[in-house]
Order: structure tokens, then sequence, then C-alpha cells
């Protein structure tokens, strides 16, 4: 291994070490009162060191998060079999399991981002949400365009947000209320696409 290869295999080793050191802090004490400093105390490092890497605890969450979104993207493709709905049921459940092993302290970080007094996490949370509508529907490998993906798009941002709420109240049967969920939508599309279809006679009469 090269020497600036090595440099960035420590340098990313340190970085996940300080996620795992706030994350664990939070285990113990609630995210609420993670310091930077105390992280810092924890690992044995100064506060800017630590700095070079988080420039506060909201990048420290994001980057939990991206953790899940990695984990999201490796979805092996023995679980993306069936139909749409199973394979957007097995990308998002992928994501969710990714982040149950500190369910509390990522619902923490979440309340956090939504704190009345943190706008300035309000609109980032929004694009974030975008992309991991973008990513779920890229991991199942949905190909639609156009209107539809509009409205896959939408209708995926409306569950994604129910089955977090579900998953919150009771993460047990987060899984199944996902995938009624899912089907119903599948059902919705299939309809309004059957009916986007103009018969043969009234698009005639159009076109005259």
């Amino acid at each position: 291994m090269s020497a600036r290869r090595k440099g960035r295999a420590m340098e990313q080793d340190l970085a996940d070490r300080i996620v795992d050191a706030a994350v664990g802090l939070a285990e113990e004490r609630g995210w609420d009162h993670v310091r930077l400093y105390l992280v810092a105390e924890r690992l044995g490092i100064g506060l800017g060191e630590l700095g070079r890497h988080f420039r506060d605890l909201d990048a420290i969450a994001n980057a939990w998060f991206g953790r899940a979104r990695t984990a999201l993207l490796r979805t092996p493709p023995a679980a993306l079999a069936g139909r749409p709905p199973e394979r957007l049921h097995a990308a998002i459940m992928t994501w969710f399991a990714a982040l149950a092993t500190h369910r509390a302290v990522t619902l923490q970080m979440l309340d956090a981002k939504l704190y009345p007094s943190h706008p300035h996490h309000w609109v980032p949370m929004i694009f974030d949400l975008s992309r991991l509508v973008h990513d779920f529907l890229d991991v199942a490998r949905i190909a639609s365009t156009g209107r539809q993906r509009q409205l896959a798009e939408v209708g995926m941002t409306v569950i994604v947000l129910a089955t977090l709420r579900d998953w919150r109240r009771d993460p047990a049967r987060a899984g199944d209320r996902l995938g009624r969920r899912l089907a119903g939508a599948d059902r919705w599309l299939a309809r309004f696409e059957k009916r986007r279809i103009p018969r043969p006679g009234r698009a005639r009469a159009e076109d005259g």
C-alpha cells in the first residue's frame, strides 16, 4: 500500500471511530447531551483533529446516515428478485436495518435536525429525503420515466415518511405496513396508466 493510500485509510478509520464514539456516547446519555469535546476526550484526540473531519454534531449524524446509504447501495442482487413492490420493500428495509442497531439514537438525531431552533437543517433534510427516494428507486431498478416517474417519486416520499413514523412507533410491524402500502401504490399506478391509454375511436376523434 502506498503512503498516500495508507494515509487515506488512516483518516477514514479515524472518521469511523469518531462516529462510533459519538453514537456510543448517545446511547449512554442521549444525542442531545453529546458534545464534540466529549467525543474527542473519549478517543484521546484534540478538538482540532476531530474538527478536520466533522464541523459539528450534525455532520457526524450525516455520516451515520451515510453508512445506511452505503448498506442500501450494496443490497445484494438476490434480495432484489420479484416485482417492483417486492424490490422496493427489500431496498427500503435494508436501509432501516442498517440503522436499527442504534434505532433510539437515530430517532434522536432526526428530532435534533427538526428542532425549531435548527431551521438551517430543514432545507438540507428535504434534499436528503429526495436523494434517498431516488436511491430506493435506483436500487430497486425502477426505470419509469416522465409522469409515471414523477408520481413514483411523490408516492415514495409519502410512503417513506409513513414507514419512518411506523418504525418510530412499532418497528416490528413497519415492514408489514410498508409491504401493504407498496402493493396499494402499485395497483393505483397500474390503474392510472390504464386510464391514460386512449381508446382508438376517441383518439381519432380528438385528432380530427
